[in-house]
């Protein structure tokens, strides 16, 4: 990513933190720029040793903490087939719910921003995750829980495959 789209996103959450009552402190905003700026979803301990080449002692429990703030307040996604963190494609922006109405997590502090659907494409290959949001998706799986009697608080996909350019190399 490019530095000043890199800054200009990391501004967006900052202001985001503060719309929610929280704030990005340099730590966070280190912790959220690694986590932006990596091509693949990232480990903690990747993400430590990168932050111990930025600040020195760094310890797991405060890269630990920083993901927790980044995940509660919407900026980043785990996923969980790969223990692995991204950037949210829609963090500060309003997120599609599949029912017909948008909500901007991000101005709403009663709102939990980690429950928005996702869904992520996997490649086995390459292990890039592709960040989806796409309402019927999210509409299919409320109907069938729905129908199983089961009521749908929330929903992350995730499917695995072959990125285009992994399949391009095959």
């Amino acid at each position: 990513m490019a530095a000043a789209d890199l800054e200009s996103r990391l501004d967006r959450a900052a202001a985001t933190c503060l719309r929610q009552g929280g704030q990005l402190t340099e730590l966070r905003r280190q912790v959220l720029g690694l986590v932006l700026d990596s091509e693949a979803p990232v480990g903690a301990y990747a993400l430590l040793d990168r932050l111990r080449g930025l600040r020195g002692g760094a310890a797991p429990p405060t890269v630990y903490r920083a993901l927790d703030f980044l995940l509660e307040h919407g900026l980043i996604h785990r996923v969980e087939k790969l223990n692995a963190f991204v950037g949210c494609a829609e963090a500060g922006h309003d997120h599609g719910h599949g029912d017909g109405h948008r909500h901007d997590h991000a101005r709403d502090p009663g709102t939990d921003r980690r429950d928005h659907p996702t869904q992520f494409l996997i490649c086995r290959r390459c292990g890039t995750a592709h960040e989806l949001s796409d309402p019927a998706v999210t509409e299919a799986l409320r109907r069938a829980a729905e129908g199983a009697g089961f009521a749908m608080a929330r929903a992350t996909v995730e499917i695995e495959g072959l990125c285009a350019r992994c399949r391009a190399d095959a």
